[in-house]
């Protein structure tokens, strides 16, 4: 069974102690790829040294997350823009607006958001899209700025069926994780109501981690507990769940 984690921050210090192991154990549990979103100019260091020394298992992407946006955002897009200039990224991620920890900065994070939106557009690249308590936020900005190429995923999906379906009709994917597996999370119904085709698996590593794992710093090969939960919720194999995300991630990432 062929798995793919859409999202995995594997190059944090949280996996300092075993990250050879956790590779391990991604291979062993059937994953091919997993993608490394970046967070800030200060990450970009260590998420390239984990790619760069595993090409085949970890893609990284390149973007500026929102929760790392303040007075002086635009020093960082500068050094994001400029490494999406010198080598090739598999998305532009993490990027979005975050209004659960801060809304200091909410005008900055929809500049942010505007400028690498727009990088998308001119590299014809998929984005990545963290979206915490902010979808008509971004909604707003995606349908002003789009010309109609703009694709990828919305990662983390925890909103509503209504969300979920302004996000189909925006042409994206949807990212399903741990939550859909936790007792007092709605994303069940969620799935049940978006059609298999429209969405992708993924971790968040090291957070989120799934049930039975939950509590626990949570890794790649722990996706399978995500593929189990929406096989459940759609009665279906976990097989055909597994093949049909998986195709929908490479189908993203263009591979």
């Amino acid at each position: 069974m062929e798995l793919i984690d859409s999202h995995a921050h594997i190059y944090l210090e949280d996996f300092n102690d075993d990250r050879t192991q956790v590779a391990a154990n991604a291979r062993e549990a059937g994953l091919s790829r997993i993608y490394l979103p970046n967070i800030d100019a200060e990450t970009i260091g260590d998420m390239l040294e984990l790619s760069d020394g595993d090409p085949e298992l970890f893609r990284p992407m390149m973007g500026l997350h929102p929760t790392s946006v303040d007075d002086h955002y635009t020093r960082q897009l500068e050094t994001i823009g400029g490494w999406l200039d010198q080598r090739d990224f598999a998305a532009i991620g993490e990027i979005g607006i975050d209004l659960y920890w801060d809304k200091t900065f909410i005008k900055e994070q929809q500049e942010a958001l505007k400028t690498q939106l727009q990088w998308a557009m001119d590299k014809n690249m998929p984005i990545v899209i963290h979206s915490r308590e902010s979808f008509q936020e971004i909604f707003d900005v995606i349908e002003k700025v789009n010309d109609g190429s703009l694709h990828g995923i919305f990662h983390s999906f925890s909103g509503t069926v209504e969300e979920a379906r302004h996000i189909l009709d925006l042409g994206f994917y949807i990212g399903i994780n741990g939550i859909v597996t936790f007792k007092n999370s709605t994303l069940d119904e969620v799935v049940r109501d978006i059609d298999l085709d429209r969405l992708v698996v993924e971790t968040d590593a090291p957070f989120l981690a799934p049930v039975p794992r939950r509590g626990k710093r949570n890794e790649s090969a722990w996706v399978r507990y995500i593929v189990d939960k929406i096989a459940e919720v759609k009665q279906l194999q976990a097989e055909e769940v597994a093949e049909v995300t998986t195709r929908n991630a490479k189908n993203i990432f263009l591979i």
